[in-house]
């Protein structure tokens, strides 16, 4: 049953109908080259990383989002972007056998809510345009930031005016180091984000023209948080219905009931099944 779906996502992906918009486990395979660890990408992986591999209070292991709040009320905001830079602004993580799959479709557009660099990477040789959330920021109420790049290097922040409505984008709204920092990490984040997120306040003009009846692949990530969930559901605003698929193996009865009423159909796999890659392959 599944590879007959497998062939209408990939139908739908080619023809440029289906946006996969991918989380941590699409990072499972990623480690670095001279350290030798995964690169943290789940929210417990995420913690342990933020508090130098110690867990924290159970009430904070909760979702990364709450550990990293602590973290800024205890030691203040650029300690939790600081270390985010540091993780990620790294070059020795190794290439993810998603993201060069991903790259392979050459697909219009795709949202990545992890924070590393890896598909940004793989875009290297292609123009597209990055699209970038940003919170709790003065002197304006939108929430993302525009970056051109033309095939050998990024812009600085644009305006909407300056894009190419038809490029390829790249839509990272939990934030990258490149070409410049730009994080939501924390409850504070999210909060500021989410509230304009739902006001139309953190998509592009173009993007939102872009995404009417457009059908969604939602892949490498759980759906038991408030956070993803909010993310997930305000980003596939105005798509078709039915409006995609959910690769999640096992999934429960609360994500079933969720996907239930975004109209995305939950198949028992993941995005590996789909791409064809060994699950093993696994950092």
């Amino acid at each position: 049953m599944n590879e007959a779906v497998f062939e209408q996502i990939k139908a739908g992906l080619a023809a440029g109908e289906v946006v996969p918009f991918i989380g941590a486990e699409a990072l499972a395979d990623v480690s670095h080259a001279t350290k030798g660890i995964k690169i943290p990408a789940t929210s417990d992986e995420l913690i342990l990383s933020l508090n130098n591999g110690q867990p924290m209070a159970p009430r904070l292991m909760y979702e990364f989002p709450r550990a990293a709040m602590n973290v800024e009320l205890k030691r203040g905001r650029s300690a939790v972007n600081r270390w985010l830079e540091q993780t990620y602004g790294d070059n020795g993580w190794s290439e993810a056998g998603m993201h060069r799959w991903l790259t392979e479709q050459k697909l219009p557009y795709i949202v990545d809510i992890n924070r590393d660099t890896g598909l940004q990477k793989l875009y290297a040789g292609r123009p597209h345009t990055l699209i970038v959330g940003v919170a709790r920021i003065a002197g304006t109420a939108f929430r993302y930031k525009l970056y051109k790049y033309d095939g050998e290097k990024y812009s600085g922040a644009v305006d909407e005016s300056e894009i190419d409505p038809n490029a390829p984008i790249l839509f990272k709204p939990c934030g990258t180091p490149w070409p410049e920092g730009n994080w939501i990490a924390s409850d504070a984040d999210f909060v500021d984000y989410i509230t304009e997120l739902m006001g139309g306040f953190a998509i592009p003009g173009f993007l939102k023209t872009r995404r009417v009846g457009l059908k969604y692949l939602v892949a490498g990530m759980r759906l038991n948080r408030d956070t993803q969930r909010m993310l997930l559901s305000d980003i596939m605003f105005s798509a078709a219905q039915p409006s995609g698929w959910a690769l999640i193996p096992g999934a429960n009865d609360k994500e079933k009931r969720f996907c239930a009423r975004l109209g995305l159909t939950v198949i028992d796999a993941d995005l590996r099944d789909l791409a064809g890659l060994p699950v093993a392959e696994t950092a």
